[in-house]
């Protein structure tokens, strides 16, 4: 029997499927990719289940009952689709079958013939991945919406699918496409979505090569210059695609310097461990912050922005750090990010004087552009710098439920490989609290480019606060705590 489908992996499974349920033998399948080909059986079911394994049914004579796909397989069919050689689909049968009609753990027998294949062909996939994240380089044209950023790249198997969703997370607020001979992504700012593919390099003038030069030139780290390591992770086949590589040899010229640089920074940056007051109140360290010189930011501020609340607040909101109209002010969400965000709680049913409300970053980090003081994303430095103060803060108060505004506050209490677009609106556990929460930034809802995308972003915010308003309801009613303070101690959270 060939099976004609479209080569993607959505609807080999379709197919799978079906042919198990009729009880076909992988050696009665031939696969074959067409492209444009619609399901063998279009009449095929979803039947994936809510933990991520698939239901399957057989009917039909030796056919086994009932069973559950494991989720490892689903996950391995998944990655190994993007290989290239079409060995793989009908590889990826035979294994499912035996899977169903001779060892439901197959693939942890990893010495079998067919399960080391497959384990080959999705290392082999991981790495081209990995290649796409870091080799990839924008440029900048301009279509009939404004400004896109364009990257034309050939990998080595067709791996744009799986690496797509990390540049709709990193390059979350940029319009752009990823072009490559077997596909395209398309990232608008809120959908991804996925088209045909471009054989060449489109003809745009590349407007990125000196900004991405004098950016690897900034970023590049000389105390770990290893030229035979280099050569390992950038194989010579990715050089023509990435500019910063021209200016290598003047990099590595400077690469001393910069190594005494970075070690004079250190020194400027000791962090806030030294200013902070060992047992102290909230009081106390509203006190002490006022002296801290943990990194470069306090030259510049007008003052440090500390936390505001009750010190038995059973919810604690942590932002990314003081803007403009709060380092004036010298108080936590006071400026439009602020009223944003009391408008949100106040449609969550959540008082804000009953909540403790701070920043990962007390001081404000920003450039200058004239008269006008604009807001920047603080750096990894600065953030670890500032974190003493933060854990100080959570310790005095003790909260049932942590909620981290933005990447930036959820990064530095969960830390750096934290992704908010996989893990917002969960409750997770964490050293600060049993429950732990991350949401958008109110001024996300500022920054977003059209008025439906404010709307959107708002009302996700919003939902998100009730969600986390119910969960603190649900505890007190139960007269229950994550932590170790008793319920009874801890002030009504609602109006």
């Amino acid at each position: 029997m060939e099976v004609r489908f479209s080569g993607l992996f959505e609807d080999w499974q379709k197919n799978a499927r079906e042919l198990l349920k009729k009880n076909v033998p992988p050696r009665d399948v031939l696969w074959s990719e067409e492209s444009g080909q619609q399901p063998l059986f279009a009449e095929a079911s979803n039947s994936e289940g809510a933990d991520g394994t698939e239901k399957a049914q057989q009917s039909g004579e030796g056919a086994p009952p009932s069973f559950k796909v494991p989720k490892r397989f689903v996950e391995l069919a998944r990655n190994v689709a993007a290989f290239r050689d079409t060995k793989k689909w009908g590889l990826l049968y035979s294994v499912l079958w035996r899977i169903a009609h001779e060892n439901h753990h197959l693939l942890k027998v990893e010495t079998d013939d067919e399960v080391l294949q497959l384990l080959r062909m999705e290392d082999a996939v991981s790495r081209d991945v990995h290649h796409l994240h870091a080799f990839v380089r924008f440029k900048k044209v301009t279509d009939v919406e404004g400004e896109r950023y364009v990257a034309w790249y050939k990998p080595d198997h067709k791996s744009i699918r799986l690496a797509a969703p990390f540049f709709a997370e990193r390059f979350a607020g940029m319009r752009w496409s990823i072009l490559t001979p077997d596909g395209s992504a398309h990232w608008d700012g809120k959908t991804l979505s996925f088209g045909a593919g471009v054989d060449t390099p489109p003809a745009n003038e590349d407007t990125l090569e000196e900004l991405w030069s004098r950016y690897y030139a900034t970023t590049f780290n000389p105390a770990r210059t290893n030229l035979r390591m280099m050569r390992l992770e950038m194989p010579q086949r990715f050089w023509n695609n990435m500019p910063e590589l021209a200016n290598l040899g003047q990099v590595l010229a400077k690469a001393p310097t910069r190594v005494e640089e970075m070690i004079a920074v250190q020194k400027k940056m000791p962090g806030a461990g030294a200013f902070v007051p060992p047992n102290a109140d909230l009081r106390q360290l509203r006190k002490a912050v006022t002296g801290c010189e943990g990194c470069e930011l306090y030259k510049h501020a007008t003052q440090p922005v500390f936390g505001e609340g009750p010190a038995d607040a059973r919810i604690v909101l942590i932002g990314e750090q003081p803007g403009d109209s709060e380092d004036r002010a010298g108080r936590p969400f006071v400026g439009p990010a602020g009223e944003v965000l009391n408008r949100a709680m106040a449609e969550a049913g959540m008082n804000r004087s009953k909540v403790y409300l701070t920043n990962a970053v007390k001081h404000f980090a920003f450039e200058e552009r004239g008269k006008r003081r604009i807001h920047r994303t603080p750096r990894l430095s600065e953030v670890t710098a500032c974190k003493p103060w933060m854990e100080a803060e959570l310790e005095q108060v003790g909260p049932e439920i942590v909620v981290c505004l933005g990447a930036t506050a959820a990064k530095a209490v969960f830390g750096a490989q934290f992704r908010l677009t996989e893990h917002r609106g969960n409750f997770l556990e964490s050293k600060f609290a049993g429950k732990t929460f991350a949401t958008y930034h109110p001024s996300a809802v500022l920054r977003a480019d059209s008025q439906a995308a404010q709307d959107d972003l708002y009302r996700i915010l919003v939902e998100d606060l009730k969600t986390v308003a119910a969960e603190t309801s649900k505890s007190a009613r139960n007269g229950t705590r994550a932590v170790s303070t008793t319920a009874s101690n801890r002030k009504s959270l609602f109006t």
